[in-house]
């Protein structure tokens, strides 16, 4: 027979007077329990009285936590909100884990306010014990349903960097890094980055080591000790999100030489024939820009004359000769030759940076021939360089304020940008030896100020690699909130107003284009 309204607050009155006595009145516990199996104010009623007086009953703690995960499953949304409200008090002692792999597997509700229902209780439990929660929680994402890891990645990426050191200890996050190391063995794509923002928000990984570590587990990811295969979108996607991830954590003393080698002997052979992974996006711009951002942090490279010659190479490919110095149809007689002025600024900051390392390369490792033809290249460069710097002062002269905000004007502005970088950088190779002394900012990077830089340097990576960083590690490259300009193609003169613009960064498509396939799961579209 079921239990009534009435048995259930006369069972609850018992209980509530025996005080010290509680564990003699067992019946009346087994009563409460027995609500769930009643109708829903019974349930109700039995939602908010089983865990008042859980921990005074051992003996039956796993059927009350049956109980209650009864009605966290019950038809009526209203009982299992308030079912899940109260799971949290549960959470004692070796019940932590239970009750952290129940709630983890709850995230998978479709209604939204059970949902947030779930996150408070998981937050709460944190707070509680976070290592056991945390247990709960990578479980399920090794073992548990597609919907569930997805959503428990998610659940950790977006709240642990909300809780505060006291919950979140040296030995928690030693924890979570050594338990996301096994995931990371077997991700997709998205879940790549979200754990990347996760681990990158770790005190213990705000230091000089803590970063290289960090590096190691990307390049894991990227697979740079294969060949690329230009023509598979899944591949060439995978090693763009692998180098997104792992340019916020480069520095002087963190190095990117074998991101700038692989791209140098991988990726610059076969630009042209790279197949984006998303349609919109001009994938050869994309890989150059990444090459000049990682550039700056590049160490010693073993093979550094033949990656300057392969950069040399492209660089000479994107600067045209003037139509009356081409041979063998590489301009047309009537036609100007095209000067396309981002993939330039990219390649030839690369080049400026890398040619530090050997500052003779132009001198002594290209032939007075081909040294004259570059030079004829960066003279009809720079002449057209001028030009459109003109115009795009005269265009911008006298702007200020919101003017300058509109979009026209803000795609003059980096494209003046620019061209004032290449303008820089080839006055210092028409030095004599070449100079790869001048410093400038990449037209879609913000600019810093130089005693900020000084700053952050001195006072974190300068100390050594045990030394704990003021500058805490971007949880992610914020390139996919921010618009990259470039300027058109075509005569100097040109129309200034025929920019085009688009969204970079960011990871692009579902959740299929994954990094999966070397374990086995089944997990989306595998690389």
């Amino acid at each position: 027979m079921a239990v009534t309204i009435e048995e259930l607050y006369r069972n609850y009155g018992i209980l509530a007077d025996a005080k010290d006595n509680l564990s003699q009145h067992k019946d009346a516990y087994q009563v409460i329990l027995d609500g769930v199996k009643g109708g829903p104010k019974e349930k109700r009623l039995a939602a908010q009285f089983i865990p008042k007086f859980f921990s005074s009953f051992p003996e039956l703690a796993d059927a009350a936590i049956n109980a209650q995960l009864d009605l966290c499953e019950d038809e009526d949304v209203s009982i299992r909100r308030q079912a899940i409200k109260e799971l949290p008090r549960f959470a004692t002692g070796d019940n932590i884990l239970r009750v952290a792999d129940i709630l983890t597997q709850l995230l998978q509700t479709d209604d939204s306010a059970e949902f947030n229902q779930v996150n408070t209780a998981l937050v709460s439990i944190f707070k509680m014990d976070a290592k056991g929660t945390l247990g709960g929680l990578f479980s399920q994402i090794l073992q548990g349903e597609d919907i569930v890891r997805e959503r428990a990645i998610k659940f950790l990426s977006a709240k642990l960097k909300t809780l505060s050191e006291d919950v979140m200890t040296k030995e928690v996050e030693d924890y979570v890094y050594t338990e996301a190391k096994k995931v990371l063995e077997d991700v997709t794509g998205e879940e790549f980055v979200l754990l990347m923002r996760l681990l990158s928000g770790l005190h213990v990984l705000q230091t000089v080591s803590g970063r290289q570590q960090l590096v190691e587990l990307v390049v894991e990811q990227a697979f740079l000790e294969q060949a690329l295969n230009p023509a598979d979108p899944d591949t060439v996607d995978r090693l763009l999100q692998c180098t997104r991830q792992a340019l916020p954590l480069f520095s002087k003393n963190v190095h990117s030489t074998r991101f700038v080698t692989y791209f140098c002997e991988h990726v610059l052979p076969n630009l042209s024939s790279l197949t984006s992974p998303v349609a919109e996006l001009d994938i050869q711009l994309e890989v150059l820009k990444l090459l000049a951002e990682m550039s700056p942090y590049c160490g010693d490279m073993d093979k550094l004359e033949p990656n300057l010659s392969m950069l040399f190479q492209k660089l000479l490919e994107f600067m045209p000769l003037p139509p009356d110095e081409a041979e063998n149809g590489e301009n047309s007689a009537n036609e100007e030759p095209k000067l396309q002025f981002s993939y330039v600024e990219c390649l030839l900051f690369s080049f400026h940076q890398l040619g530090k390392k050997l500052p003779d390369f132009l001198i002594d490792k290209v032939d007075a021939e081909r040294l004259k033809d570059f030079k004829i290249r960066l003279q009809y460069f720079a002449r057209g360089l001028q030009v459109y710097i003109r115009q795009l002062r005269v265009a911008l002269q006298g702007k200020t304020g919101e003017t300058l905000k509109t979009d026209e004007n803000k795609i003059k502005v980096v494209a003046l940008k620019i061209t004032n970088n290449i303008n820089v950088l080839i006055k210092d190779l028409f030095h004599n030896p070449p100079s790869y002394k001048s410093s400038i900012t990449l037209s879609w990077k913000p600019v810093q100020k130089p005693e900020a830089v000084v700053s952050k340097r001195s006072s974190s990576e300068e100390m050594g690699a045990g030394s704990t960083m003021k500058k805490q590690i971007s949880p992610l490259p914020r390139r996919d909130a921010r618009q990259i300009y470039n300027p058109p193609s075509g005569k100097f003169s040109a129309t200034i107003g025929n920019f085009t613009h688009e969204q970079r960064g960011g990871f692009r498509g579902a959740r299929g284009r994954g990094f999966g396939g070397r374990g086995n799961r089944s997990r989306g579209r595998p690389y």
